[in-house]
Order: structure tokens, then sequence, then C-alpha cells
């Protein structure tokens, strides 16, 4: 059993885990410290301050680590790329849903660092991590129903029985055709990608509003067009069948032309978005039974793909993308 990790060094998945967790937590303190200049809700302010000082705790634990193991520290993003004397950029209720979102997408993270590690120390540094998270997306979810911003997914009577496929060619072509019902699982990731979605489109508005650099407002100009395409069709597909959801539309930009955030942090952030999209849509293609559904998550999947690769080349062309840790490559000592 581990008792020590004095002798034991860092495995190449740790040091992933590590240097990409604190890239995220530096970027994503820029977005909760522009926050906190502006708010005026007492309530969203609290929740946002408890969340900046959780962000900067995170920071501080992994950056022991790195100068404990003598690895060169990663540069993440400093107050350098936010202006703290900028115009607000987004409303109150925004702050609490991109706070809201964000804990949709790292509590998983967390849990998934967690099957990744070995070393004793990390584990727990990351299962602090994720119990906090999760505690504070409890806080959240909470407050977002205080606000009425939480629009649920779609509801349905109770089944009654169980009910278990039958070993037929006309079934099975109709379960896994285009014309059957969709079910629960389908049903809630295509709801899940709607809000996912919405409230991305709410953060390119912002961004696309303050932008001034062309070829980056082009770009943002496309995610936008990507964005709109995924939520209407998704929105088809939930209405065949009268499931009907609103869309969070009180969660406004403000008319702010002035950009509190470098084109270094809108340009990753996005880029961040984008690995998340990939992510999700590729477990909602896993559960889906429906031919058509499953062709359309696999095309948007495509299309994201497709779309985060020219905004990697813009971060590459413009020196911003800063290189993942790698080990030596000996294939260099082979060579005569």
């Amino acid at each position: 059993m581990e008792s020590n990790h004095e002798y034991i060094k860092l495995t190449t998945a740790e040091i992933g885990v590590l240097w990409s967790t604190y890239i995220e937590n530096t970027a994503i303190r820029c977005f909760y410290k522009h926050f906190l200049q502006h708010l005026q809700d007492v309530e969203i302010k609290a929740i946002i301050e408890e969340t900046l000082n959780l962000v900067e705790n995170n920071i501080e634990k992994i950056k022991s680590i790195f100068e404990e193991e003598n690895i060169a520290m990663p540069q993440g993003f400093s107050d350098n790329d936010v202006d703290l004397k900028a115009p607000a950029l987004y409303s109150d209720l925004f702050a609490l849903s991109f706070l809201y979102r964000g804990g949709q997408v790292i509590m998983p993270y967390y849990a998934n660092v967690l099957t990744k590690v070995s070393r004793i120390d990390i584990y727990q540094i990351f299962s602090e991590f994720l119990y906090k998270e999760t505690e504070l997306h409890r806080k959240a979810l909470q407050l977002m129903n205080v606000k009425g911003l939480n629009d649920r997914p779609p509801k349905m009577e109770y089944p009654t029985t169980v009910e278990f496929l039958q070993h037929n060619p006309s079934l099975i072509n109709t379960w896994f055709g285009d014309k059957r019902p969709l079910n629960t699982l389908e049903i809630g990731e295509l709801f899940t990608a709607i809000e996912r979605n919405t409230i991305g489109l709410i953060l390119l508005l912002g961004f696309i509003q303050v932008m001034k650099d062309k070829e980056i407002k082009d770009y943002l100009l496309k995610g936008k067009k990507l964005a709109e395409r995924q939520i209407e069709t998704f929105d088809k597909f939930l209405r065949e069948n009268d499931n009907l959801i609103g869309t969070p539309m009180t969660l406004e930009v403000t008319n702010s032309t002035i950009s509190p955030f470098s084109e270094k942090l809108i340009l990753f952030f996005i880029s961040s978005s984008n690995q998340v999209g990939i992510s999700s849509l590729g477990y909602a293609l896993s559960l889906t039974m429906r031919k058509d559904l499953a062709t359309v998550w696999s095309l948007f999947i495509v299309d994201i793909m497709k779309y985060g690769g020219e905004g990697i080349k813009t971060l590459v062309e413009r020196g911003w993308m800063e290189s993942p840790p790698q080990p030596v490559d000996r294939n260099k000592f082979y060579k005569s």
C-alpha cells in the first residue's frame, strides 16, 4: 500500500490533468473577477465570490504540487487577460447561469480525473475538488430555481409496467429506425444540448459585440451560426412529440462594446467549449437508438471538430497555444 509519495514520481496522466486543470482554472478565474466588478444581486454576488475563492484555492494547490515536483509552471491566464475597469458585458442572471453550466462540465471532468490518477495525494486533491464543486453546483441549482432560471426537461407519465424489446425484425427496424417516438434518454440529451448551446450562444453574442479583431470576430460568428443550427435541429426533434421546452432568453448581454477579456482568453475559452461539445455529443450518440438522431449527433460532432480545428490553428499561429507537457522524444536519439 502506498503510504508516502516522496519517491513516487507523477505519471504522465497525473501531470496532464494537473496541467489542464491549472490552465482551465486560471481562465475561468478571469470571468468571475469580471462578474464581481458589476454584480448587483446580493445572492448571486455571494455565490460568485465563493466560486472565485474555490478557483483560487484550486490554483494554489496545483501550483504547490508543480513547485514541489520541480515541474515548469504553466503560464495559463492572469490579470493581464481581464480588464477589471471594463463595463459589465453580461447580466447578473447570466453570471449565475455561467456558474451553473460550468458545474455541469467540471463535475464529470473531476470524476473522470479520479479514474486516471494513482498517487494518493493527487487522488485526494481531486476528490476534494469534486466534493466542493458538487456542493457549489447544488447551491447554484437552488438559486437558479429561486430566480426562475432553471428550465426543466419535459415531463412524462410514470411507467407502470416493465417492457422488453422483442426479437422481431419489424419491431427492431422501428426501434432503431426513424419513426419511433423519442425515449427518455434521448429527450434528456436533446434538452441538455439545447441548454448548453443556448448559454454558449449568449456568451458568443457578448464576445462578438466587443471583438475588434476581424479574423477572430468572423470565427465567433461561425460559432454563433453553429450553435443556432444545433438549437434549431434539436428543438425540432423535441417538438415532433410535443416535448416543448423554453429557452432562457432573459439572460441578456449588455450594450457594452469594450471587451473585458483578452482575445487570447476568448479564443481559448471557445476552443475549450468545443472540446466539451464533442464529448457531450459523443455521449449522447452512445445512448441513441434512432438512426436519424444518431446521424444528426454524428454530423454535428464532425462540424464542431472542424470548427474547433480552425480555432486551434489561429491560437497556434498567434503564439497563444500553450503546449501540454511532453515526454522526451527518444526517436531523436535513434537518428544518425
